[in-house]
């Protein structure tokens, strides 16, 4: 047994449950936590708790990290080794229709998870953050080493502003932390909001799907156990300062302080129209497909430059898309039922 405990914050989201699971079978103790919101199905994110549950090394509390009282109260009565930041309020395009949202989850609930551990003895910090970050950049592939100042939609702002948030903490109490960028995931048990599921329950039940820009899009697709995975080998890979880092020409991935930012991503970006000829072929149905224009706040091609991710944990996502929507569609009609 590894005999550590992780704080999974988020732990009944899509990453969080495949994290948590993962974690547990590792042998780590993980405490699960989630205010279990109505964003999307509630009884999806219950679904997923249950199979937790089950793992004798896992115990959960719901709970919304923007209560920052009930966030020290947790540090307080339990000893905790790492988190794993993931709680957030997901999804750009509800960021334009709700924006309140994302102030409250990703700015005020990650300041209670930073306070948190400034007076607890973490040793290592490690939160999501997201591709959107890079937002008008056209530079391919997107690179850790960008400048990301150029966001184009609140929840990337939000994102960004974690990124800075956890600078200055690492600067000022030496807290090491790692900023993940995670790109386009997908999988079983994966959200309602994402294309992938939403295109799979409409050709399933014979209605169209919406395609933006015309289908003129890009994606890096990165299949969840593969984000999984990068984020299990950077638990023990935790940053120090950069040596070699300079203030005239500033690394934004690293610092002097002990923190780094990575990309984790497929690097191998898919015309959506392929993702949904891949889909289509996988389902054994045609899908009737409605084009529209591109929405507010939407990138046409997301890229990662995963050679850091690389460099420091040997790891490179490269599960096929072929079979990781195999896997959903799969899961997808074992979970509701479709013959």
């Amino acid at each position: 047994m590894v005999n550590s405990t992780i704080l999974v914050t988020g732990s009944a989201g899509f990453i969080g449950f495949h994290l948590s699971s993962r974690l547990c079978k590792e042998g780590y103790n993980v405490i699960g936590v989630d205010n279990l919101n109505s964003y999307y199905s509630v009884d999806l994110k219950q679904s997923r708790l249950q199979l937790l549950l089950e793992l004798q090394n896992f115990q959960f509390q719901q709970l919304d990290i923007g209560k920052k009282e009930e966030v020290q109260k947790l540090f307080e009565s339990t000893e905790i080794d790492y988190v794993i930041n993931l709680a957030a309020q997901a999804g750009v395009r509800y960021s334009i229709v709700n924006p309140f949202a994302y102030t409250d989850s990703n700015i005020g609930g990650f300041l209670s998870i930073l306070e948190a551990c400034r007076h607890a003895a973490v040793r290592h910090l490690i939160f999501a953050s997201t591709s959107s970050v890079y937002g008008a950049n056209t530079k391919i592939p997107f690179a850790v080493k960008d400048n990301v100042d150029h966001p184009i939609s609140l929840y990337a702002a939000t994102k960004k502003a974690n990124e800075l948030m956890a600078h200055c903490y690492a600067s000022l109490y030496e807290i090491p932390v790692t900023g993940l960028r995670f790109f386009t995931v997908y999988g079983p048990w994966g959200r309602p909001d994402m294309a992938l599921f939403k295109f799979t329950k409409n050709i399933l039940e014979g209605n169209p799907i919406d395609v933006y820009n015309h289908g003129n899009m890009k994606r890096d697709f990165t299949y969840v156990d593969d984000i999984v995975e990068g984020v299990f080998r950077l638990i023990k890979k935790i940053p120090q300062a950069n040596k070699q880092w300079n203030g005239h020409s500033p690394d934004p991935s690293s610092s002097f302080a002990p923190y780094r930012i990575f990309n984790i991503g497929n690097s191998q970006p898919v015309d959506l129209m392929e993702f949904i000829s891949v889909l289509e072929e996988t389902i054994g149905k045609k899908a009737t497909i409605n084009f529209l224009p591109m929405q507010d706040g939407d990138v046409p091609e997301t890229y990662a430059s995963v050679d850091d991710l690389e460099k420091t944990t040997d790891f490179k996502p490269r599960t096929p898309l072929s079979t990781g929507i195999r896997n959903f569609v799969e899961w997808y009609k074992s979970y509701y039922g479709v013959a």
